[in-house]
């Protein structure tokens, strides 16, 4: 009998593992997020990633309809995998409102699959941390959402970012000044491009596609090429929105957000009105947000969202406006890695105890077990090696600290304390007071005040 030819290990385009490094990574910046999103009163949910395919179709436009993962169940139905975290939202909310009540603040951190096109920081199967307001057109929730955002990256250390901020009634005012409102998604599709092919090719897309005249395609361009403070360009926005009511109403909103910031401590150099972002799901209705890191812009934004106030009614006759924005985790931890913000670890735990004397694993594992019992992450090597392979191996992993005990340092109730990085070490005594047999319970003690301290030092 011939045997079965092995299987190539292989991923597929688009996804990707995840070795234990990158995962403590994205932990990290997950457990910051659910941090910051708790802070503000958001609560988690979790939604399946399957939903009907008549749930999903249509709500992020045609070209996301396009990258949707959709297929026949077992069951005979019509399904698609979500695409993003806020349609299923509006489904959930329509759901289960009653027994939610409104407003209703939620955060959810889920994989979502787009069968696009990958590239640097892109990729077909991702996690969106995303956090909502549901049931609300109150400014204060438009401004907490910008809050938030400036708060999530403060706490994930960038305070070098931009935060741009418009609104989708200025540009849908400026297409029905224009004659355009009936073509506003194919428009507003393409502006959301300009960053990405240049204002060339952007108008021509609005001419053949949306079919604009080179003149309509010129004026849409020229307010969203506005320059200058944010209030030199608000004061541009109003001028060429002068009789038209919902333009002047988006900019007044932006005027609100922009005061609302400021008056509760962002910098005004980390919030951009930038009248070119439109936001190229169909689903937004007032104030966007898009958010650049400063060091590395042209990753794009890794955090972006807005308020999406007729979602829902596709799902039930009950108002259920909402506003939100989702920190794109992949990308960011894209840049992270191009700016040499990724520690080299391999383990969560920064204590590495070798197996040293042979006879003594009992001892080495109360010890282990009394020092996690002070909150220290301690890893213990399970065979009794030569200790400079075993602190070969630590070090690989990215463990800090190495306690080091043979049968000499038992008896004498003692330990050697090495730092793998500087190789320097440190000798602690262990005993109990007034001497006596080793003690695990009073080594642990001891010794895990003198590693929080080494710790704590770096």
């Amino acid at each position: 009998m011939s045997e079965s030819p092995l299987i190539t290990p292989r991923t597929l385009k688009g996804f990707r593992d995840y070795l234990p490094a990158a995962m403590l990574q994205r932990e990290k910046v997950i457990a910051t997020a659910q941090r910051v999103y708790r802070s503000y009163g958001f609560s988690p949910i979790d939604t399946p990633a399957l939903e009907f395919e008549e749930i999903l179709l249509g709500k992020g436009g045609e070209e996301t309809d396009k990258q949707m993962y959709r297929f026949e169940d077992a069951g005979g139905r019509r399904v698609g995998m979500r695409f993003d975290l806020t349609v299923p939202l509006a489904r959930f909310a329509a759901q289960h409102i009653a027994d939610l009540g409104t407003p209703f603040k939620r955060y959810h951190i889920a994989t979502v699959w787009r069968g696009e096109n990958t590239s640097r920081g892109r990729y077909r199967e991702f996690m969106q941390c995303d956090f909502d307001t549901i049931g609300t057109t109150a400014v204060a929730a438009d401004i907490e959402t910008g809050l938030v955002i400036h708060d999530l990256f403060h706490a994930l250390g960038f305070d070098a970012i931009a935060i741009r901020v418009n609104n989708r009634q200025v540009l849908t005012g400026m297409l029905e000044k224009l004659g355009l409102a009936d073509r506003a998604t194919a428009i507003l599709r393409a502006l959301d491009k300009l960053g990405k092919i240049g204002r060339e090719k952007v108008a021509d897309e609005m001419m053949q596609v949306a079919g604009a005249t080179a003149s309509q395609a010129d004026d849409v361009l020229r307010l969203s090429e506005l320059k200058g403070s944010n209030h030199e360009v608000l004061a541009a926005v109003e001028n060429l929105l002068d009789g038209n009511e919902r333009g002047l109403a988006g900019a007044a909103r932006l005027r609100e957000v922009l005061g609302g910031m400021a008056a509760a401590g962002v910098p005004d150099e980390r919030v951009k009105l930038d009248v070119a972002i439109a936001r190229g799901l169909g689903y937004y209705t007032g104030v966007i947000f898009e958010t650049f890191l400063d060091e590395l812009p042209d990753i794009g934004s890794v955090c972006s969202g807005g308020r999406y106030d007729n979602l829902a009614e596709l799902y039930t006759k009950q108002q259920l406006p909402g506003i939100g924005a989702s920190l794109g985790l992949d990308r960011l931890l894209s840049a992270m890695e191009e700016l040499g913000r990724v520690a080299k670890v391999a383990t969560p735990a920064p204590v590495f105890i070798p197996f040293f004397d042979g006879a003594r694993l009992h001892d080495y594992l109360r010890l282990a077990r009394g020092l996690r019992s002070h909150g220290l992450g301690v890893e213990v090597y399970p065979e009794p090696k030569k200790l400079g392979q075993q602190l070969k191996y630590a070090d690989r992993r990215g463990c800090k600290l190495a306690v080091i005990l043979g049968s000499q340092e038992f008896e004498g109730a003692k330990c050697q304390v090495k730092v793998l990085a500087t190789s320097t070490t440190h000798e602690v005594d262990l005993a109990a007071p007034g001497g006596g047999a080793w003690n695990a319970e009073v080594a642990a003690e001891k010794l895990a005040a003198k590693l929080a301290e080494l710790l704590a030092a770096g």
